[in-house]
């Protein structure tokens, strides 16, 4: 299943400069992105929609109560950025996740841009519904391929979290609220090991028949490799769409752009990311960070795939973001035109 990748770059050692920042591959800050010198035996898609993540799954990780209004301005960095989709936070209760309790300050203050989307996780109905009144638009419902995780995350066997989305479901249909699914623990968990992917195919589509219009796939502790991923998402897309797919890689081992890669061979063509790389998983210990969202978005400009996305205002925000954490970012991309 493996794909080649032949590089052809007529200046391989020149750099193109950005804003000040300098790069190795052909960069473009516009929505239009001139195709690399890239030839593969398999085609990858023209255009990729990224979902940004870092303001939720990114930060309810932190151990520091992130400031509100750092969240918001976050926020509005990242929309400015040009990204399509920011994940702006999560209804739940801030008794199990206490970065999240200033969910409806986040959504009051932020200024949507037209044509961004702002969708904010729910895990049951009182969530939901105090979303929508907190104006939420769209939302996302997550569900995991292991029983052991889903136990441990929310407090029930995976069978009974999807009939817990049922009334979800039925609430965001009357109200036209687009829902998103997450599968957590696509090919590994921290409690069970290695996920069968006949599991993750089975949760994927209970989800996509209840009506969630898009099902996004996590590696959850970041363990896949090219190979597991293929393998689960070839059983995925047997019962999946592959156009309602989207993956979502954690970088624990190393992978996750390589995982993406592959995705995008497969035929997927969303990506989750996060802002420099921010995020883990309270409830799976050891677990770093999401794939850094500048990388992600380096990679596909240098593959000629059209994301939407400047990528110096991406690193603005992710800089912004760091400073406030006080930390370092994650993103190689970030690190290295830092130094150049």
């Amino acid at each position: 299943m493996a794909a080649v990748l032949r590089f052809v770059n007529k200046n391989r050692n020149g750099l193109s400069s950005v804003m000040g920042r300098h790069f190795f591959l052909p960069l473009s800050s516009s929505t239009t992105v001139k195709a690399a010198h890239v030839t593969a035996v398999r085609d990858l898609p023209q255009k990729v929609k990224i979902v940004e993540v870092g303001p939720r799954d990114g930060l309810q990780n932190e151990k520091v109560i992130v400031p509100t209004e750092a969240k918001i301005h976050l926020i509005n960095m990242l929309s400015e950025s040009g990204l399509p989709v920011i994940e702006a936070t999560s209804f739940v209760s801030p008794k199990w996740v206490p970065q999240m309790a200033d969910q409806v300050e986040v959504m009051k203050g932020i200024s949507k841009k037209p044509g961004v989307s702002y969708p904010v996780l729910t895990p049951n109905l009182q969530g939901f519904q105090a979303a929508v009144k907190a104006g939420a638009s769209e939302v996302a419902i997550f569900g995991a391929a292991s029983e052991l995780f889903s136990k441990k995350n929310i407090n029930c066997s995976v069978d009974e979290s999807l009939q817990r989305f049922d009334e979800v479901m039925k609430a965001a249909k009357e109200a036209s609220v687009p829902v998103r699914g997450y599968v957590s623990c696509v090919v590994g968990c921290p409690y069970e090991g290695k996920v069968a992917p006949a599991k993750v195919a089975h949760v994927a589509k209970r989800l996509y028949s209840m009506g969630c219009y898009e099902i996004s796939l996590g590696d959850t502790i970041g363990v896949g490799t090219p190979g597991s991923m293929a393998d689960m998402l070839e059983a995925v897309s047997r019962e999946v769409p592959v156009g309602a797919l989207a993956v979502h890689c954690h970088d624990t081992y190393g992978q996750a752009l390589a995982n993406i890669l592959v995705a995008l061979q497969m035929g997927v063509s969303v990506v989750d990311s996060s802002v420099a790389g921010l995020g883990g998983c309270p409830y799976a210990q050891g677990a770093s960070g999401n794939v850094a969202t500048e990388d992600v978005v380096y990679m596909l400009h240098g593959l000629g795939i059209q994301t939407g996305v400047d990528l110096c205002k991406l690193m603005d925000a992710g800089a912004f973001i760091c400073r406030t954490l006080n930390r370092k970012t994650s993103s190689k991309v970030a690190q290295a035109s830092c130094k150049l």
